[in-house]
């Protein structure tokens, strides 16, 4: 049986630094940016000068179980492996865009150059040869895990576990094999 490949990204650790869309584009060479992007989320609303504070959300393809994405393409250039990733075989796609639409975390681009659609598949060709995705090994803060999600020793199952880590909308349905690590609350000055 094939593990279910996930990532935790723990959002204390997380610096903006941007390294991981660095190195994504590094990695893939994405033709409309990076296939991740980090969103600045600002903290509590009642926080006052001096006690502020920044969060931030690396956003990438979510791999989900039920992918929107998926069952949206008309070509089935969308597929999901045994493991869990949700792959795009770009010979089939015929540029329409019915994908972007159905992703609810906004994780699928447009190239015009190719005229395809482009996406995070968690560095597939790394993980084939035993690797991390690059983005995983690039993370300055060391806010990025990668791993097996059905392994309850893993350090992701345990991240999961011990953080209460959640999902980007869990209302969509798609159970995305992506979780947050929400920061902890910090001490005032």
């Amino acid at each position: 049986m094939s593990p279910r490949l996930g990532v935790v990204i723990d959002q204390e650790r997380c610096l903006g630094c941007e390294s991981c869309t660095v190195a994504c584009k590094i990695e893939n060479n994405p033709t409309a940016g990076s296939w991740l992007r980090v969103e600045a989320v600002a903290g509590e609303r009642k926080e006052r000068y001096p006690n502020l504070r920044m969060d931030f959300l690396p956003v990438m393809c979510q791999h989900c179980a039920q992918p929107s994405c998926q069952e949206a393409c008309p070509t089935g250039a969308l597929y999901q492996r045994e493991d869990g990733l949700v792959l795009l075989d770009s010979n089939k796609c015929n540029g329409c865009q019915a994908c972007m639409s159905a992703c609810p975390y906004e994780a699928i681009q447009y190239s015009p150059q190719k005229g395809v659609v482009e996406k995070c598949h968690f560095c597939v060709h790394r993980i084939d040869q035993g690797l991390e995705p690059f983005c995983v090994v690039c993370c300055e803060g060391q806010a990025m895990h990668f791993g097996d999600l059905d392994d309850p020793a893993s350090e992701v199952s345990r991240l999961i576990a011990a953080r209460r880590a959640v999902i980007l909308k869990p209302e969509a349905g798609t159970r995305p094999v992506v979780y947050y690590c929400p920061p902890r609350q910090r001490q005032r000055l």
